[in-house]
């Protein structure tokens, strides 16, 4: 006779952190030092070191040697940095590694960032008070030619692409993160369709500082701009809710030309009739959130979604 054995579930605030990177000796330190300082440190942290040429994988290295929670896998060279696929390409060569189902949450971070001391902590006490929340991050500040620091502005509706933290019931219904430049924002809007709830706050205990201003490249903020126009046609974005965008990132530097900057990258992919992400109920579900966060402002649009999908919400459900 067989004998019957209960799953063992996960330790409840268990989470692993998987980090793609690529010649970020310029910044890493500081991820690493705040990541070790952390409250609660994360299970595991693999690092994939995608074909750095700089000291990245000297002070990756370093590290892994005086924690043990740290793995480095290393990435053949593809020859140049890349972001969107390139980025999520690096993500599920380290994902590949790992048993999800050994951890109750999934994070993707950067090698850019100086969080918080208590930033995890902060968000699974969220998660665990409010369990429709599937994905969630605090929020990104950006030192300005003063030194000053200044929000990059990112709406509360959605967790942001340097700082993914996923309930992993929540990351497998998804179906994870498609590997295109605007893998995080369809991804939120995924969940929000499945009935979860993705959100980011402004608290002060949950800011944390990008070390590289979203939404530049290695080339020049313009062409980072230019590929994020990109990215929300592929997501399917309506074309007037992507000039209301536009006008609303003129308000941080550069000023003007950088909101400006986003429009030529849909439209030119419009122009040329560019492929889009292939669930087009999904872009259905995009363009009438964002219809309506046109006519009454996203946080009533986004309140009345969520309301409205409630009854879809099945964290118990198989991807």
């Amino acid at each position: 006779m067989t004998e019957f054995r209960s799953p063992v579930l996960p330790d409840p605030r268990s989470y692993v952190v998987i980090s793609p990177c690529r010649n970020e000796a310029n910044y890493m330190r500081r991820t690493l030092d705040s990541m070790v300082a952390q409250s609660e440190v994360p299970a595991l942290w693999v690092i994939i070191d995608d074909g750095s040429t700089d000291e990245t994988p000297a002070i990756l290295a370093e590290y892994a040697a005086r924690h043990d929670w740290i793995r480095v896998v290393q990435k053949p060279d593809r020859g140049h940095r890349a972001v969107g696929p390139g980025v999520i390409e690096a993500f599920y060569f380290g994902l590949d590694t790992v048993d999800l189902d050994a951890y109750a949450y999934l994070c993707k971070l950067d090698l850019d960032l100086d969080l918080p001391q208590g930033y995890f902590a902060g968000l699974m006490d969220r998660m665990e008070a409010n369990p429709r929340i599937g994905t969630c991050s605090g929020k990104a500040y950006f030192r300005n030619g003063a030194g000053a620091l200044v929000s990059e502005e990112i709406g509360d509706e959605m967790s942001l692409g340097m700082t993914k933290f996923y309930s992993v019931a929540c990351f497998r219904q998804i179906g994870g993160f498609v590997r295109e430049v605007m893998w995080d924002g369809i991804d939120c809007h995924k969940a929000r369709q499945l009935g979860w709830t993705p959100v980011s706050w402004d608290d002060p205990e949950l800011r944390f500082e990008h070390l590289r201003p979203m939404g530049s490249s290695q080339q020049s903020i313009f062409t980072g701009r230019r590929r994020h126009g990109f990215g929300q046609y592929y997501m399917g974005t309506h074309p007037l809710f992507l000039l209301a965008s536009a006008v609303n990132r003129m308000k941080i530097p550069p000023y003007v030309v950088g909101g400006l900057s986003m429009v030529p990258g849909y439209f030119g992919a419009w122009w040329r009739g560019e492929q889009r992400q292939g669930d087009k109920e999904l872009i259905g579900f995009i363009r009438a959130y964002q219809l309506r966060a046109l006519r009454v402002g996203k946080a009533r649009a986004v309140a009345e979604i969520e309301a409205e999908r409630a009854h879809l919400w099945q964290p118990e459900r198989a991807a």
